[in-house]
């Protein structure tokens, strides 16, 4: 590693600048207003809100349809995961399955409730097809549906990415030893994979715990507690101190789940070597776990199947008839045009100087020697179980009386810091694999710091930075948690725009701005596969 210079200083001491302003501060806000009365400072405001029975009502119904969903979602990851690494299934079908369960991810959670209500509604697109409602989708059992399907792609997401590193030669050794099915299948694959399964539990309960979207728009008389805090916040009288309370409370399941993976990091353990083995053949096996994805898949896409015909269709389900008017009349409307541009505008500036503060601090963790470096490693993990509705609220208690109030300014620094941990962790997770002498190589040839950066380290991260660019624009197209209090008339985004055409029941112009997000997402996504295949082929 090279020796400090005066500009790593500088990106280091404006990085911790940076987040001291807008994550410290707001969160200090945050707790020094849950405590603020007219009094002074005291703790009536939690005596009061604890004593509310709806909120702990509110807060119990959080904590079980969340945890059951955790369970679901985790369950069906894996399950999922372990026909991708662990059976024969085709190698297309396997893409297929990768490339579907992710699906989701493109749209604002928000939008999950409407589609909810046309697939399986008494009048519901499922619901005609099959001649009867299955369930009841307001309340208990349409939050738990909206959920699976939220948390279960970033589920998958961890639990495959960690059966990459699963050497299967012990799977052959198992059974050379003459262990049973179950006891192979423990010690083999259960084992090294408890940290990943309980990382990929604890997420699924935080993002269902703390999504304001789905409840927004499915949740009905079954009250949770981001919907509370959205009522006390935004209700006919807001009370700012009580709104403190309940977003300081939304961090307790969040600060069990870091001590839960803390704990859980003891099981992990690592390979010295991974050997890719084939698997033995076995059809019942394939047949049933490519069977078990397929249901899933289908599953999963067919509650989404509504959205993209609904919007072309004069007045579904009473009159089928198709038309293009749903789709002319937004496009016509400068009003809606105009949200879907600024969230354009919010998501690309979001991801540019996303990327710049988080490649930043991950070159100044990863290939600096200056101290308190491990600064960062405390900001991800801060952001990373922070809930975007308490960050949100932070901001709108700091910033409440400045002028960055209602600004893009406000949203994008939040969008920034609210999913500043992955790209991060992608950035230092690949910066530290790299050769360590090449700074110093650069110097001695003459070159500054920043011209290796840019010569030497930035072209073979590449891969990385398309990466933490997808992560970004997406999340920031879709989000709503923590934005819902900081968008004004002016700065008004899809996903907040969804909310308020809920109130006028025009569901037909909230599909298509879903679609607008969808398509603007898929067409990102596949714009950044596109550059990471045309960049393998180079390497080749």
């Amino acid at each position: 590693m090279p020796n400090i210079k005066l500009e790593m200083k500088v990106i280091y001491l404006a990085i911790i600048l940076l987040f001291s302003v807008f994550l410290v501060l707001p969160m200090l806000a945050l707790f020094y207003r849950s405590f603020q009365t007219t009094k002074g400072l005291e703790l009536s405001n939690y005596i009061n809100v604890l004593a509310n029975g709806e909120l702990l009502t509110a807060f119990m119904n959080s904590i079980k349809v969340s945890g059951l969903t955790a369970v679901i979602s985790t369950v069906l990851a894996f399950m999922i995961a372990y026909a991708l690494h662990c059976t024969n299934i085709q190698h297309q079908y396997k893409s297929i399955i990768k490339v579907g369960i992710l699906i989701p991810m493109l749209l604002p959670t928000i939008t999950y409730g409407f589609a909810i209500m046309y697939s399986f509604g008494n009048q519901g697109l499922i619901t005609q097809l099959l001649g009867q409602p299955l369930f009841n989708i307001y309340g208990f059992n349409g939050l738990l549906l909206g959920y699976t399907i939220y948390t279960l792609p970033a589920a998958f997401l961890i639990i495959n990415n960690s059966f990459m590193y699963i050497d299967k030669r012990f799977m052959v050794v198992s059974k050379l030893m003459l262990d049973g099915t179950w006891r192979s299948f423990f010690h083999t694959i259960l084992r090294p994979l408890t940290g990943a399964i309980g990382g990929a539990f604890v997420l699924s309960f935080i993002l269902s715990f703390t999504d304001y979207g789905i409840p927004a728009s499915i949740g009905g008389t079954y009250s949770v507690v981001s919907t509370q805090l959205y009522q006390v916040m935004l209700g006919s009288i807001p009370n700012f101190s009580h709104g403190a309370v309940i977003a300081i409370l939304m961090l307790i399941p969040a600060l069990f789940g870091v001590f839960l993976l803390q704990y859980l990091e003891r099981f992990n353990f690592h390979y010295d070597k991974i050997t890719e083995i084939e698997m033995v053949e076995h059809k019942g096996r394939d047949i049933s776990f490519a069977l078990f994805a397929s249901i899933v898949l289908i599953g999963m896409l067919s509650v989404f199947l509504v959205m993209f015909i609904a919007p072309f269709l004069t007045s579904f389900p009473y009159n089928l008839t198709f038309t293009w008017n749903h789709l002319i009349n937004v496009f016509q409307s400068n009003d809606l045009i105009g949200v879907y541009k600024n969230s354009l505008i919010v998501a690309l500036f979001t991801t540019i100087f996303g990327i710049l503060i988080a490649y930043s601090s991950a070159i100044i963790n990863a290939r600096t020697k200056i101290k308190g470096k491990g600064a960062f490693d405390i900001v991800s993990m801060i952001t990373n179980t922070l809930p975007g509705m308490v960050l949100g609220l932070s901001y709108l208690l700091l910033f409440n009386n400045s002028s960055l109030k209602g600004t893009f300014i406000i949203i994008i620094v939040c969008n920034i810091v609210h999913y500043y941990t992955t790209p991060y962790l992608m950035a230092k997770n690949s910066l530290s694999k790299m050769n360590p002498s090449w700074e110093t190589t650069g110097g001695l040839l003459g070159d500054s710091w920043f011209k290796t950066i840019y010569r030497v380290i930035l072209p073979n991260s590449w891969g990385t930075v398309i990466e933490m660019f997808s992560y970004y624009f997406i999340n920031a197209m879709v989000t709503i948690s923590g934005i819902i209090f900081l968008v004004s008339a002016q700065t008004s985004l899809v996903s907040s725009k969804i909310k308020e055409l809920q109130h006028f029941a025009k569901f037909n112009d909230i599909f298509v701005l879903s679609l607008l997000i969808f398509f603007t997402n898929l067409l990102i996504k596949l714009f950044c596969d596109y550059l990471q295949k045309r960049r393998s082929l180079k390497n080749i």
